[in-house]
């Protein structure tokens, strides 16, 4: 359910991100891509996990309850479960893929009321004349690069989603089918 979700949240988030860049919404579609890079982070985790799982690196119940909290999480007390920290998450991304911090780094400045988010995305200063100039900046700074950004969060979620995922889930279930010899053989010998 977790991979699935992913799935539809990311395909959601960066068409609306696509479609305010091509309307010139360079922030609105920054913020949008931010939220798919945080989206990918989580499917990235879920096939770590599984990994962990199959591994003998984390105990079933373990594995259950980090999937359900992050499936089931939130921060506002609507479910029982807290979520987990995304910035959290997307550290252990970055072991998989170094950079990913990064540049979730870099859209979270635009998506902040702080330097970039205020002062550069909206004005421009002339030290010559000691000018500043306000006026919307988000497409001239970043408009060339958001398409290939995007490009590269929806390659990476393609290749977790089709190829790791899939890779994970087989060996998922010889491991589950492994547990069930290992029980069954147990019933018979006692």
């Amino acid at each position: 359910m977790l991979r699935e979700a992913a799935f539809w949240r990311l395909t959601d988030l960066l068409t609306q991100s696509l479609a305010l860049h091509r309307q010139g919404h360079g922030l609105g579609a920054r913020i949008l891509l931010r939220s798919g890079f945080e989206t990918l982070a989580i499917l990235i985790y879920l096939n770590q996990l599984i990994e962990q799982l199959t591994e003998d690196k984390l105990d079933f119940h373990n594995f259950s309850e980090k999937t359900s909290t992050l499936l089931l999480g939130s921060r506002d007390g609507s479910t029982e479960h807290t979520s987990v920290n995304i910035v959290t998450i997307l550290g252990k991304g970055d072991k998989r893929y170094p950079g990913l911090e990064k540049l979730y780094g870099i859209l979270s400045e635009s998506a902040h009321p702080n330097y970039e988010g205020m002062a550069v995305g909206y004005s421009a200063v002339d030290h010559n004349e000691y000018e500043t100039h306000f006026s919307n900046r988000w497409m001239s700074l970043y408009g060339e690069s958001h398409l290939g950004s995007m490009a590269l969060c929806m390659e990476t979620f393609q290749h977790e989603y089709d190829d790791v995922w899939t890779f994970r889930m087989d060996n998922f279930e010889k491991w589950i089918v492994g547990r069930q010899g290992a029980s069954d053989s147990k019933n018979w010998s006692g």
